[in-house]
């Protein structure tokens, strides 16, 4: 390499990651295209958020939404925005964002990108609770929330039970998972086949994934959980990132890593589960949002906050184009993520053939 072009490349690494300096002396690496990529994302989630709630039969616009949204607007928009649509936008925004992350979460762990809750059997886990509740006790709708996050736990605990030995490795992981996700729809084809026809419907429109009368007792929940893991998992950002190059690297560099492992795995399983009992089985944004979060940053490691954002934003707009896209006719937005993660996939298998990597 010539010195002309070393310093070219010198002075692209300095422009992409800067070093942040507190008063307390602390030395913050930034990278900035990843910081832009976060922040541009963060925008778009809440711009399609601010449209979200000023779409339906009553359409309100953009700015009478944010001038009630402060407190500003008249009886009737307080009571539409706050009380019918800002709730369940506030719960795709958290559905999206936890999935993100789980998704995230399970990737880096497996070091593997179709190592994502839809691959390794926890969907179907929290739908073989949702089902036991709506099949065998007819219960209510928190009560199937409350089945659908106890499947999520019980199928998360029996992969990492089963992918034990001598510790958790990613190929054996996501083979376990594809083994227990196959058991695990068994089990939820012969619930279906149990159930009467009440039952059948209210089950199948539950597994379609939606977020059609969501309201605050859905976004309490899991907004505190969010606070709680969020931080967490941003706090173990490093182990994580230097158990992508390998357990015996990232233990020589300090990390405690069956111990960061098994932390991160309980809490992708917690992020997962308790979306999919807020919202259903939301297809493909486990998998597709870390993906396109990395695609957009080019940079390596989890990419954690951008999956996040990548998550919230993707789940936002996939509402609003089940409510608007289609005409009068709504669709559940478990059926537009699902026609868009598939096109992705498709995209990316015809991408990775041409370059020969497949």
């Amino acid at each position: 390499m010539t010195s002309g072009a070393a310093k070219t490349t010198n002075d692209a690494a300095k422009s992409i990651h800067r070093a942040v300096r507190t008063p307390g002396g602390l030395s913050i690496r930034l990278d900035v295209r990843a910081f832009v990529v976060v922040l541009l994302l963060l925008v778009v989630a809440l711009a399609a958020s601010v449209v979200l709630i000023g779409t339906g039969d009553f359409p309100i616009p953009a700015a009478d939404v944010l001038r009630t949204l402060v407190g500003e607007g008249n009886a009737g928009q307080e009571f539409i925005v706050n009380e019918l649509r800002l709730p369940r936008v506030l719960v795709g925004l958290l559905v999206g964002a936890s999935l993100g992350l789980g998704g995230a979460l399970f990737q880096s762990i497996s070091r593997n990108p179709l190592g994502s809750p839809d691959v390794l059997g926890l969907g179907q886990g929290a739908t073989a609770g949702a089902l036991t509740m709506i099949v065998l006790f007819s219960g209510s709708a928190n009560q199937v929330a409350l089945g659908a996050l106890a499947g999520g736990l019980v199928t998360g605990f029996a992969i990492y039970v089963l992918a034990w030995k001598r510790g958790v490795h990613g190929y054996r992981l996501v083979l376990v998972g594809i083994g227990v996700s196959a058991i695990v729809t068994a089990v939820n084809g012969y619930l279906l086949t149990k159930s009467d026809i009440v039952d059948a419907a209210r089950a199948v429109v539950w597994m379609t994934g939606s977020l059609d009368g969501r309201d605050w007792a859905q976004v309490w929940p899991l907004l505190a959980l969010c606070a709680v893991l969020v931080p967490l998992v941003l706090a173990n950002g490093r182990g994580l990132r230097m158990m992508e190059m390998g357990d015996d690297v990232a233990y020589a560099l300090g990390v405690r890593v069956e111990r960061v492992r098994l932390l991160l795995m309980v809490a992708a399983v917690l992020l997962t589960a308790s979306a999919t009992a807020a919202a259903g089985p939301v297809s493909f944004v486990a998998l597709t949002a870390p993906q396109l979060a990395r695609r957009l940053t080019r940079s390596p490691g989890p990419n954690l906050l951008a999956s996040v954002c990548m998550g919230a934003a993707l789940l936002v707009v996939a509402d609003w184009a089940s409510q608007r896209a289609f005409g009068a006719e709504q669709l559940p937005v478990g059926v537009v993520t699902g026609v868009l993660g598939g096109v992705y996939l498709l995209w990316l298998l015809v991408t990775e053939r041409k370059a020969g990597r497949i």
